[in-house]
């Protein structure tokens, strides 16, 4: 499976479109569509669901996109948040300068008469041994020397703009947590350690963004900043350095617990040159996207420089009082901070497989039932009966009030199960003749339905009265096997 497959399935199944494609799409920039969205917020929803309502150390927060323009200066992003460019003096395109060795590039070779391929990224030409100097691109073009470009959106406050005050897109939701730390720790009575959550939009400027939804220029994050007293010791251990633990476990575990394989989780430790100025130590989860490994997640030990920088640029004490050691602390900060769009990505390409049933190709997409944009599809079997349809109707109808449930009569029953599995929908729901009867030949129905599990195709048949207890047990935890064994068992489909 490769990039492009899954961005057909996107588009094809209403998962992700290109923005404004209409007029030919901004770039880099993407909407997520009527099942992308369910994911999306199913993601949201199961991360702040697993990390703050269940954690009795944790508080929400939801803070303002657009902040005073000194909280990006006393954060260091208005000094330090930037990548080295390069341009193309021939077509004008712009890379950043530390990942032109990972790009393919247009290679016109003079052992083959100066004819023009593509070169693998840091791969030297198999025929005359050179390696890229010229454009990646174009192939023609020198580059510029490398310089550094800030990747913040700056934007206006004000009706005008020459007297307005300079502003920007905030590139992290982090800082909105820094600047009230003391608002939460006050108007909560909090007691360290305990973290402060939040999910919401960010703005980088990329230079070379790509890879479909993996490196965008509006992207959402959910972040976590866990403050812990510096003077502390657990297990024997600095408390930072414990909880820094801690959390790598934790994020690489939520990741496990919602389906994706081990085997496609690595961890990669940031060496000293790459740390990021307010950093002790950061790590890594990564992922083994289509492209290679990348990361998904990032856990920082940010240590006290944000908040004493806070503090030191805004006149505000930030602090909290050790009341055991009778002294005020500045508390050093854990923070996991993961993408809703790289975690969507990586849900998405870790459950998609490609199977062969009785001769054909079978695609789904094996999503954690939690996480299924759609729980249960309800299906007619015959769409002329006008009293299949009625029953399958009323039955979507008092599902939909407890999950996201569809229903679907726009092709043969064989058709519209491939349909579903292809979008992950963990269940399907079948009505059919034996369900309502045939008045014509005198047979009343039993008012049972057929339940068919997306993985194994097992079917089983339930009486509709059962159905939202079933569904209760199903989509709450319970292994499919443990309700076949109370139903009888139908043929595959």
């Amino acid at each position: 499976m490769n990039m492009d497959t899954l961005v057909s399935l996107c588009k094809r199944r209403g998962f992700v479109f290109q923005s404004s494609e209409i007029y030919g799409g901004t770039g880099s920039c993407w909407d997520y569509g009527p099942l992308g969205v369910e994911l999306k917020n199913n993601i949201k929803r199961l991360w702040w669901r697993d990390h703050v309502q269940l954690r009795a150390d944790m508080v929400g927060l939801d803070a303002s996109i657009l902040m005073h323009s000194a909280v990006w200066k006393a954060s260091g992003h208005v000094d330090h948040f930037t990548d080295p460019m390069v341009d193309c003096r021939a077509c004008q395109r712009r890379f950043r300068a530390d990942k032109l060795d990972e790009a393919p590039w247009i290679h016109s070779c003079p052992a083959k008469k100066d004819t023009k391929f593509e070169v693998p990224g840091g791969e030297p030409c198999v025929h005359c041994g050179n390696r890229r100097t010229l454009c990646p691109e174009c192939g023609k073009g020198q580059l510029t020397e490398p310089r550094q470009f800030n990747l913040m959106f700056k934007t206006f406050m004000g009706p005008v703009e020459e007297d307005a005050a300079v502003t920007y897109l905030r590139p992290e939701t982090a800082q909105g947590i820094f600047v009230n730390f003391e608002n939460v720790l006050q108007s909560m009575r909090l007691k360290l350690p305990f973290g402060i959550a939040q999910i919401g939009k960010a703005f980088r400027n990329e230079i070379t963004p790509g890879n479909f939804i993996f490196r965008v220029r509006e992207l959402e994050q959910m972040e976590i900043e866990y403050f812990v007293n510096p003077l502390d010791t657990v297990a024997g251990r600095p408390a930072d350095e414990y909880w820094h633990e801690q959390w790598i476990e934790e994020r690489r575990a939520w990741y496990r617990r919602y389906g994706i394989a081990a085997g496609n989780l690595r961890l990669r430790e940031h060496g000293k040159d790459e740390l990021s100025h307010y950093s002790k130590r950061t790590v890594d989860i990564e992922y083994r996207f289509p492209m290679g490994w990348s990361e998904l997640e990032g856990i920082a030990n940010r240590t006290d420089f944000d908040l004493k920088q806070h503090a030191k640029f805004s006149g505000k004490s930030l602090t909290y009082f050790d009341e055991e050691r009778r002294t005020h602390v500045v508390p050093y900060v854990i923070e996991p901070s993961a993408g809703v769009d790289r975690s969507f990505l990586a849900f998405l390409a870790d459950a998609y497989r490609e199977e062969e049933v009785r001769g054909e190709k079978r695609v789904l997409l094996r999503l954690h039932p939690e996480l299924a944009p759609v729980k249960i599809a309800v299906l007619p079997l015959l769409k002329k009966r006008d009293e299949i349809v009625a029953r399958a109707k009323e039955i979507r109808t008092e599902l939909a009030r407890r999950w996201v449930t569809v229903y679907d009569d726009t092709a043969a029953i064989g058709r519209l199960y491939r349909r579903q599995d292809e979008v992950g929908t963990p269940f399907c729901v079948t009505v059919d003749v034996q369900t309502v009867g045939d008045p014509e030949k005198g047979e009343p129905g039993d008012d049972r339905v057929t339940i068919r599990e997306r993985d194994s195709m097992e079917q089983i048949r339930v009486p509709v009265a059962e159905l939202v207890r079933i569904f209760q047990e199903l989509l709450g935890g319970q292994p499919w096997s443990s309700v076949v064994q109370r139903y009888p068992a139908q043929d595959r489909a």
